[in-house]
């Protein structure tokens, strides 16, 4: 079984850059589609993007299109969201999850606990 560890949240300024990362533990992350999702306060939990297990494809919300890049290191079993031009809707926990159903039918199965990101105007 896989587990999952989000790491990389904080508290900055609208217009600011940050880098979630997403490290595997248990059992090789390479097989998984990998998947970033957050929760705005008060609010449900939101697809943000995707990463299938070669890290050839990639989808992402159109709320975060062009300005989040989802990206993989299958050697450090590590998935990483770099976000830029961070907005304070951006606000929110964000969570790693990983579905052993290879895309277009990701099954998230697997999560990890969240890092909290505050983004302040």
């Amino acid at each position: 079984q896989v587990q999952l560890v989000e790491s990389g949240g904080g508290l900055l300024q609208a217009g600011g850059s940050l880098r979630l990362s997403c490290a595997a533990s248990g059992r090789t992350f390479s097989r998984y589609g990998t998947g970033w999702f957050r929760q705005p306060p008060g609010k449900e939990r939101e697809f943000v993007a995707a990463i299938s297990w070669s890290g050839s494809n990639t989808a992402y919300a159109d709320s975060v299109k062009g300005r989040f890049t989802i990206s993989k290191d299958n050697a450090k079993n590590t998935v990483y969201l770099q976000m830029n031009s961070l907005k304070p809707e951006d606000t929110a926990v964000y969570y790693c999850a990983a579905s052993l159903v290879p895309e277009p039918n990701y099954v998230w199965s697997i999560w990890g606990r969240g890092t909290q990101v505050t983004v302040s105007s």
